[in-house]
């Protein structure tokens, strides 16, 4: 049973939306933290977004804040990012992770410090 699996990308035009989930199994999302991150051809791995504590803890790339807001709902065991005023340069291949929340603060964001990847899913922004 796949422990991490992303839905809801898609094609849309600049300054449109998307919604992305994440869910988890009960055991992953109850004992880990939880970040999305997205990748384009040539380029590394980034963090996009990170949840801890029940929502409480929240971080953001630069490149994000203001327009995108990850949440969680714990009945669902599902983490989502809401995506708004997208830009052709959010294109990529967006992928969810976990982690322990050890050192949350330092590598909530940092892609090599994740346990467990999803397979991902494709946002495609045009312009």
């Amino acid at each position: 049973q796949a422990q991490l699996v992303e839905s809801g990308g898609g094609s849309v035009q600049t300054g449109g939306s998307l919604r992305l989930s994440c869910a988890a199994s009960k055991s992953a999302y109850s004992q880990y933290c939880m970040a999305w991150f997205r990748q384009t051809p040539g380029k590394e791995r980034e963090g996009v977004a990170a949840i801890a504590n029940g929502g409480t803890k929240t971080r953001y790339a630069d490149s994000v804040k203001g327009r995108f807001t990850i949440s969680q709902d714990n009945a669902q065991s599902t983490t989502y990012i809401h995506m708004n005023s997208l830009k052709p340069e959010d294109t990529g291949m967006y992928y969810c992770a976990y982690r322990t929340c050890a050192s949350w603060w330092l590598d909530s964001l940092d892609p090599n410090q994740q346990t467990y990847w999803g397979a991902g899913t494709q946002v495609t922004v045009s312009s």
